[in-house]
């Protein structure tokens, strides 16, 4: 017999760059790729980029250093400008 897995749901809108950081609510690449296609999905672009993805959660992960308490889905907009 096999041991369900326990589903955790996470609200992304209330993250802080300091829990990504730390990765206090999950893991941060778990958060970084759910963003990429979010933001794909808003430009109705079906395509990863893996390169970009890795460019991007680096910049969002350099700006969240000075903006611990920022929410992160401002980090990332404040970080793509």
């Amino acid at each position: 017999m096999s041991r369900a897995a326990a589903q955790v749901l996470v609200d992304v809108s209330k993250i802080t760059c300091d829990q990504d950081i730390t990765q206090r609510i999950t893991h941060s690449r778990t958060v970084n790729v759910w963003l990429s296609g979010f933001y794909a999905g808003r430009r109705n672009n079906p395509v990863v980029d893996t390169q970009a993805l890795e460019r991007n959660s680096n910049k969002v992960s350099r700006f969240c250093e000075s903006h611990r308490d920022m929410p992160l889905l401002d980090a990332v907009e404040a970080a793509a400008k």
